[in-house]
């Protein structure tokens, strides 16, 4: 455990140290202590601050949450829509039913700290240093505590620091890929959309937002919105000055489906590039989540990776290296050819490119693909109605078959 000291030595000694108290970090020590393994997550900060990355999980991603064993008293803190409506050129396409539940970053992440059991201990200081062998590993603490541990997971997310000093490099395969906006919308002359939850799509290529995305989140609406734009486009600073002006011009068919609206508040802007690293693989430290590798926000694979990498190095990979002595490169490497994992990984990728063309590529492949998906989506609604309206027929007749009292008494 976290605190035993050999004498004459003041290090301190664990099995696992978790650095970075994020998504990853905070899941990975909440499912080590619950398994009883010696563990110590390293985070600065004791409440999880503020910050605009995921805002809500879908069916898909729940369910990878779930093999982590903590998800459901997560779950009970979102806010959940049990159906969400599709529309393009202001026709509503679909109305399936879809879960979602809807919750921001931080509160997502201080709500599976709250999971985390009392056994592991959390460190509120930076890591400033790693030492790594095929032995033990040495982590020096801002506050000067010195750790060392069986194995180092590197849960920092975009912090390239100490990855630096490892010798591992962080190699772009698409800078500015993506840049996801963040924002509350209102309806006006209304108390509530109709919708429990929305996504629109593009309506022209041109515009190079691929989807719109509304659900709840507590008592609001949120809104998150996607473009393939140059981090400078003057595009970014029309939606900061007039956010519902200039949505309304991108997406002008989008009322049909939402009627009036407005955009109060703060708008968060993101960039996201996509990169890897090179020289990861090296005796006692693994990477996790975007530490190893980032994906495209429009996607929503990126929670998908995370709670992927996490419940495998946790209930797979974890339990076997400590069965045995040492954490030599080799371990290790099970854990990065992990088939779940990988074909994750390619999934994830894949997707960040196609998705991209899909939206924004003026060539016929794409362009077919786009009317595809729209008449793929409207049959897939028409097929719902139709059977929704013949169910609720049949149920009508059923009950009109059922005596009543007055009818059924014997004459």
């Amino acid at each position: 455990m976290i605190g035993a000291f050999e004498q004459g030595d003041m290090t301190e000694y664990t099995d696992i140290a978790i650095v970075g108290g994020g998504l990853a970090g905070s899941t990975a020590a909440a499912m080590l202590g619950r398994a009883g393994i010696s563990s110590v997550l390293i985070d600065p900060h004791p409440t999880y601050p503020a910050d605009f990355r995921v805002e809500k999980l879908s069916d898909q991603q729940v369910a990878r949450f779930r093999k982590t064993g903590i998800a459901e008293p997560v779950l009970r803190k979102t806010t959940y829509a049990g159906e969400t409506w599709i529309a393009r050129f202001g026709h509503l396409l679909d109305t399936p039913p879809r879960a979602q539940f809807g919750i921001m970053y931080d509160a997502l992440v201080n709500a599976i700290r709250a999971e985390i059991p009392g056994g592991v201990e959390t460190i509120f200081a930076k890591a400033v240093s790693i030492a790594t062998s095929s032995d033990r590993q040495k982590i020096t603490l801002s506050n000067d505590r010195i750790i060392s541990a069986r194995l180092v997971v590197l849960a920092n997310g975009l912090n390239v620091g100490l990855r630096h000093t490892l010798g591992i490099e962080r190699q772009i395969m698409s800078r500015c890929h993506s840049i996801s906006i963040g924002f509350d919308i209102v309806p006006v002359g209304r108390a509530a959309f109709d919708f429990p939850s929305l996504t629109y799509f593009s309506e022209r290529p041109s515009d190079r937002i691929p989807y719109l995305s509304l659900f709840p989140v507590g008592q609001a609406m949120r809104a998150n919105l996607f473009t393939y734009r140059k981090i400078d486009d003057p595009w970014l600073g029309q939606m900061r000055r007039a956010p519902a002006e200039t949505l309304h011009a991108s997406l002008p068919r989008l009322k049909r489906i939402t009627g009036e609206f407005a955009i109060p508040g703060e708008m968060k802007i993101r960039p996201c590039d996509l990169y890897l690293n090179t020289g990861y693989l090296k005796p006692g430290i693994v990477l996790v989540g975007d530490a190893f590798e980032t994906t495209c926000p429009v996607t929503g694979t990126g929670t998908d990776k995370v709670f992927t990498d996490v419940e495998r190095l946790c209930n797979v990979h974890i339990p076997a290296w400590l069965s045995t002595d040492g954490m030599a490169r080799d371990k290790i490497a099970a854990f990065y050819e992990d088939p779940v994992k990988t074909a994750c990984d390619e999934w994830s990728i894949a997707k960040a490119f196609s998705f991209r063309a899909v939206s924004v590529d003026s060539g016929l492949r794409w362009k077919m693909h786009r009317w595809l998906r729209f008449f793929a989506w409207l049959g897939r609604g028409r097929l719902r109605r139709l059977f929704h309206a013949r169910g609720s027929r049949g149920t009508r007749a059923s009950k009109a078959m059922i005596p009543t009292a007055a009818n059924s008494a014997p004459k």
